[in-house]
């Protein structure tokens, strides 16, 4: 097995590595020597330039981009293609990984951020491709291996868990200020004079601009706040209380249509092995 030069990956960070290994896993905890930390803190702005899949067992990670932000849960993954700048608020995130993947490696994979489902052969590699040696080139096996990690994000099914932030100035400020009090009463027409446009021009801008109407980018942005109250322990009436719900079971039905399961089933369950 050919070793990689020494100079061609002198940086002690991996997502910085242009040589190497094709693809490169880590496993994420809060040990303050890991090379993916979680635990609860936040990442400021910065930009790898490897392309990232990120994911968690447990918690929540909070991605945002030029391009909007969006949400983590368990059970999802992030991909962020090389370079592109983004900040990062992780929420009680014990374990997770992360895939590493040089440029060459990410042709073919989406140009934006998104937000995917990890099927359980995705999970599986990523945990097996952790054992991989990090200064080597990979092995036959291990590139077959790779070849079928590639093709799982690829044909991944992207989630609704991204809130899009247009670029229009008056609907930017619209959506900074939903964002900033997502339980707000107000009305769409409301929303409209607050950013100095008609009802209709909010609605044209912002199916243009996030190929969502107002009403499904405004619960993606509840949704959005409600998971990260949950994450943080909050009870599920005072979450539905901040979001502007009549009532907890409004709430309930909301995320269970979003998320495919109750608030307190989604947050009780834990992963299973995690070796694969």
């Amino acid at each position: 097995m050919k070793k990689v030069a020494a100079t061609e990956t002198t940086s002690p960070d991996f997502s910085e590595w242009l040589d190497g290994p094709a693809l490169i896993a880590l496993r994420g905890n809060d040990d303050p020597a890991s090379a993916f930390r979680l635990g609860t803190r936040e990442y400021d702005w910065h930009a790898h330039a490897r392309g990232q899949v990120l994911c968690v067992e447990a918690g929540l990670i909070h991605v945002h981009t030029p391009h909007g932000a969006w949400l983590l849960p368990p059970r999802r993954a992030g991909w962020v293609p090389p370079g592109v700048p983004h900040r990062v608020r992780v929420s009680g995130a014990l374990s997770g990984w992360v895939l590493l993947a040089a440029p060459a490696f990410c042709a073919g994979l989406p140009a934006r951020p998104c937000v995917i489902g990890v099927s359980e052969v995705l999970r599986a590699l990523a945990y097996r491709a952790i054992d991989w040696d990090k200064q080597a080139a990979l092995a036959p096996e291990h590139e077959r291996m790779a070849a079928v990690i590639h093709d799982e994000i690829r044909r991944a099914p992207h989630e609704a868990l991204h809130v899009p932030m247009p670029d229009d100035p008056r609907l930017a400020r619209v959506a900074r200020a939903v964002l900033d009090e997502p339980g707000s009463p107000r009305t769409l027409d409301a929303w409209a004079a607050f950013g100095a446009m008609s009802p209709r021009t909010l609605r044209r801008l912002m199916a243009a601009e996030t190929g969502l109407s107002f009403a499904q980018w405004r619960q993606q942005a509840r949704l959005a706040h409600g998971l990260d109250l949950l994450a943080r322990g909050r009870p599920v009436a005072e979450v539905s209380d901040a979001l502007g719900y009549a009532s907890p079971s409004n709430f309930i039905l909301m995320f269970r249509k979003a998320l495919g399961d109750s608030p307190a089933h989604y947050f009780s369950r834990r992963p299973d092995g995690q070796s694969g």
